[in-house]
């Protein structure tokens, strides 16, 4: 008899897990929401936000960090309120926030505490 196992939508998909379970890789890794510094200083910080999702990978967890990848096609000027929208939904697909690159909530940046 197959398992059956669900996708994030709760639908059975056993030819996902199929597909993970023969590469030998499969485990769970929890989903980690990176927040970090960036529009202040978009070259600085993207190798830094780079770094700390490298780090949550080796330690085991699946790193989202929207500001690595929402400035690829939406405009920080004119489409900021849709970039946090965004964050916000992708928020709730983690079961940890991680707050990196700061010292203390004054290095926040206005983006990070609106996270």
């Amino acid at each position: 008899m197959q398992k059956l196992f669900f996708n994030a939508e709760g639908y059975p998909d056993p030819t996902a897990y199929q597909a993970m379970n023969d590469t030998g890789q499969f485990s769970f890794r929890p989903v980690v929401y990176i927040c970090s510094r960036y529009s202040d200083n978009p070259a600085h910080n993207t190798p830094l936000a780079r770094n700390y999702c490298r780090r949550a990978v080796d330690l085991g967890y699946l790193p989202i960090a929207p500001h690595l990848y929402l400035p690829q096609f939406l405009s920080e000027d004119d489409e900021r309120e849709l970039a946090l929208f965004m964050d916000y939904i992708l928020m709730t697909k983690c079961v940890e926030f991680w707050v990196c690159g700061t010292e203390s909530r004054d290095d926040w940046s206005d983006g990070m505490r609106l996270e």
